[in-house]
């Protein structure tokens, strides 16, 4: 079996007790806003994972690396709906290219959003076309190496004068990290569970 059909399966098992739940600072509301992200996994021998850079002047997680995905608005029917309609503004990913397997387990970030990761397999080298304002790069990082438990290094720094951990992954120069790698551990416990 393949690491994408193991993941996929996994998606149908109940949810691990070792789950990274997300952040939630101290003082802070527990109301979060509702967020879909799409981790699109190329259909290759050594699949991959398309991952997104967000442009500089984003009001949240700038110049981060991330999945495509935002906020559910009024007219998503569900969570897929909302990943979906991201993945096709930010990225030029055609809603019928995707084949959906499920839904992840949801992740709390820092900054407000209950994001739930939605997977689904997409054909591999598709002509994209990142948005110009919101996406300052793309690119796919192999899954086995995404989720290799060796390749997930659990990071800390202060902030607002807590000190906080997080994890990070880094990959040809790049730095996935915050709650793109957290979710990324998750499906790696998933599959571990």
């Amino acid at each position: 079996m393949t690491l994408a059909e193991r993941l996929r399966a996994a998606l149908a098992l109940p949810a691990p007790s070792t789950l990274l739940p997300g952040d939630l600072l101290e003082g802070a509301s527990g109301d979060a806003v509702p967020a879909a992200v799409l981790v699109a996994i190329t259909r290759r021998p050594e699949p991959g994972v398309l991952l997104t850079v967000r442009r500089e002047h984003m009001r949240t997680h700038a110049g981060q690396i991330a999945f495509p995905g935002g906020r559910v608005d009024a007219e998503d029917a569900d969570l897929a709906a909302a990943a979906l309609r991201e993945a096709e503004e930010e990225i030029g990913l055609p809603r019928s290219a995707v084949t959906l397997w499920g839904t992840a387990d949801p992740y709390r970030t820092i900054t407000g959003y209950h994001v739930v990761p939605v997977l689904g397999e997409v054909d591999a080298d598709l002509p994209l076309l990142p948005h110009e304002q919101e996406v300052a790069d793309m690119f796919e990082a192999p899954l086995a190496f995404l989720l290799d438990p060796a390749n997930q290094r659990r990071m800390s720094a202060e902030y607002q004068g807590v000190q906080r951990h997080y994890y990070e992954i880094a990959w040809e120069g790049r730095r996935i990290w915050g709650a793109t790698a957290a979710m990324l551990v998750n499906l790696r416990r998933r599959l571990d569970a």
